[in-house]
């Protein structure tokens, strides 16, 4: 009889405490994921080239998770790291992010080449990567996806180059 009544102490017990466990305010992730924050450098919000006059934008944390998540579905087929696999050559390094025609290295530039993919030289459109429309990826996605490659492109280790070991 003294066993049943710890038992059913214990089970209201579970009853009240459970729900309060379950139902408490979770920690907000604002900071981002933990790749942003130790690779991209971006614990605080970053600002990043909206076009070629200089002029910039700033991209939190949270920002620029949502774009690797972007990436992660959208462009990792092609770009693991930043290389290029159907053009091994030109990778989304800053540098060939620069020395495209017109220049990728901005926001702006980047948006552009995914809403109209041009090949390298800017001559004509290119089948290697998928257009992006407006109606599939809204612009702010858009713009956090460009951010988080042109701000990989800037800090993380290994990203987009020839030797890994460099």
């Amino acid at each position: 009889m003294l066993h049943r009544g710890v038992f059913l102490c214990f089970l209201l017990g579970m009853l009240i405490i459970l729900p309060l466990v379950l139902l408490a305010p979770q920690p907000v992730l604002a900071a981002g994921d933990s790749y942003v924050n130790r690779y991209l450098q971006a614990r605080e919000p970053v600002a990043l080239e909206l076009d070629a006059e200089g002029n910039t934008r700033l991209f939190s944390a949270q920002d620029l998770s949502v774009g690797k998540v972007l990436f992660e579905q959208n462009c990792m087929n092609c770009h693991v790291g930043g290389a290029t696999l159907p053009d091994p050559m030109i990778s989304l390094s800053l540098a060939d992010l620069q020395g495209a025609t017109p220049p990728r290295s901005n926001i702006n530039g980047l948006v552009s080449y995914l809403r109209e993919p041009m090949t390298y030289d800017g001559s004509e459109e290119t089948f290697w990567c998928r257009q992006v429309p407006e109606s599939w990826m809204p612009q702010a996605e858009v713009e956090n996806l460009a951010a988080f490659v042109i701000r990989a492109a800037q800090k993380a280790p290994g990203w987009g180059v020839d030797n890994f070991e460099s």
